[in-house]
């Protein structure tokens, strides 16, 4: 009687796991299946395929530049210190709004020039920039016909965007245009709307913003994508199909345009990703002074990485508090996103006059001593495919059997341990900085090698290139396991 029970126990708990692995089964595929009905939610399953955006893919490193009214007062106000990044300082309790505005009339960079600016970006190495035409505050740097709120009423009276977009091009860098939606100048901008007034004023704002991201299109039409920020407010999270549209209407208008993750919410109002958990735009915008740790943080999509020099500071801060990354802090950075397959940029805050404070140079010409030498494995570079060691990251070179080996951990050994796939091997082993020099190669288990180089006399990062090949290795087992 025992042996029956247990039997029919038996029994009944296997059914029970069957069911739950039916379940677990059943909540895979509505996490992988869109089941959620959107009218607004992402247009495209997959990564864009074509040439703009392959060309975006491959930038690897860029420079952000964050400027506007706010860097004038550069974080203090009257003797007082603001607590927060420099740019949200209209939103103090400690300054009144009227007089924050006023600094329009103050507005007046005779130290601004676009040329020394991009000659910086091009020394850094950066491929690509993207520019602040308005932040919050609502000043716009174009001459907008839309607002007075504008550079054309300062004393400086004459367009930023324009000779920046052209000196950028120029260096061979392509600009993107940041672009907050939010906008505390613009009279209909609402938090949230909370009466039928609000709503009217809403819908005098939304007509203003479609005129000024439809105005920047056209007056700067060799802008490569829209950077945009400021649209968690609950009232722009309940204009999808409003955004929808207005996002139509702009790739109609420019073709190949790039647009980042975080303009238009879905029809429930999620951003980044719509309510079936896939991307809204051609890039993540969500890593932001954050970097994935692993492939599977970045779900398959592109996405970049903004990142400013001290904790939290974008627009220009008179004062750097905590800690200021290094030149070779920055480099790493830059080297694990793209072996992540993303792209990495570091922000620059530029004074009240339009010039660049030292520290920012100096760190531009660290980095840029560093990709002169070594840009091969930063540029048109992606995801390799291969397991992460402790000395630093890989690269892959795209279209290529080609892989890099960012180092910045020197083992006391000074061996470099690689794995690598089945039936795959190592042609040739070289210093990207000497690639006459030939390293030996040790295999040391089955798909396991060391990389052997001599002792360097630098604390520099610096580059081993493999050449893979594929289609050899030791598929049918040279090394045959230990047995007990």
């Amino acid at each position: 009687m025992n042996i029956h029970f247990n039997i029919k126990r038996f029994g009944l708990v296997l059914g029970l796991m069957v069911l739950s692995l039916n379940v677990i089964y059943a909540q895979e595929k509505v996490v992988k299946t869109d089941t959620i009905p959107l009218k607004h939610g992402a247009h495209r399953i997959d990564k864009r395929t074509d040439s703009v955006m392959a060309k975006w893919r491959g930038y690897g490193l860029g420079q952000f530049i964050h400027w506007g009214l706010y860097a004038i007062p550069g974080g203090e106000w009257n003797g007082k210190t603001y607590n927060g990044a420099a740019e949200w300082i209209r939103s103090w309790n400690g300054i009144p709004k009227s007089t924050y505005d006023s600094l329009i009339y103050k507005f007046n960079p005779t130290k601004f020039n676009p040329e020394s600016w991009a000659k910086t970006a091009k020394q850094m190495g950066a491929k690509y920039v993207t520019i602040t035409t308005k932040h919050h505050d609502g000043f716009c740097l174009w001459p907008s016909k839309y607002t007075k709120y504008t550079v054309a009423n300062s004393p400086y009276k004459k367009d930023i965007i324009g000779p920046l977009v052209n000196a950028y091009n120029k260096e061979g860098i392509d600009v993107i245009l940041y672009f907050s939606i939010m906008d505390w100048n613009q009279p209909g901008w609402r938090y949230e709307i909370k009466t039928k007034e609000d709503s009217i004023a809403f819908e005098g704002f939304k007509k203003f913003t479609r005129n000024q991201l439809l105005e920047l299109l056209n007056k700067y039409p060799t802008a490569k994508g829209l950077w945009f920020d400021g649209t968690w407010d609950k009232s722009w999270v309940k204009q999808a199909a409003f955004a929808d549209e207005l996002e139509k209407e702009m790739r109609a208008l420019r073709p190949g345009l790039i647009i980042g993750s975080r303009f238009r919410p879905d029809d429930f109002g999620k951003r980044h990703n719509d309510s079936n958990g896939r991307l809204m735009g051609d890039y993540e915008q969500g890593w932001e002074r954050k970097i994935p740790n692993k492939i599977e943080d970045v779900h398959g999509n592109d996405w970049d990485c903004v990142m400013t020099v001290p904790e939290n500071q974008w627009g220009y801060n008179k004062a750097w508090n905590g800690h200021i990354k290094t030149v070779n802090e920055l480099i790493e950075m830059t080297a694990k996103c793209v072996s992540l397959g993303g792209n990495f940029v570091l922000n620059f805050g530029p004074k009240g006059d339009g010039s660049i404070r030292k520290e920012e140079i100096d760190l531009a010409a660290g980095i840029g001593n560093w990709m002169r030498v070594n840009n091969e494995a930063i540029y048109n570079c992606q995801y390799a495919g291969l397991e992460k060691q402790d000395w630093g990251y890989f690269t892959g070179k795209t279209g290529s059997n080609k892989v890099y080996m960012i180092i910045f951990n020197v083992p006391v050994s000074g061996a470099f341990r690689v794995k690598l796939p089945a039936k795959t091997s190592i042609t040739t082993a070289s210093l990207l900085e000497q690639p006459n020099t030939t390293l030996k190669v040790e295999e040391i288990s089955e798909n396991q090698y060391f990389i052997h180089t001599s002792a360097r006399a630098d604390n520099k990062p610096f580059v081993i290139v493999l050449d893979l090949n594929k289609k050899a290795g030791n598929a049918s087992g040279t090394y045959e396991k230990a047995k007990i």
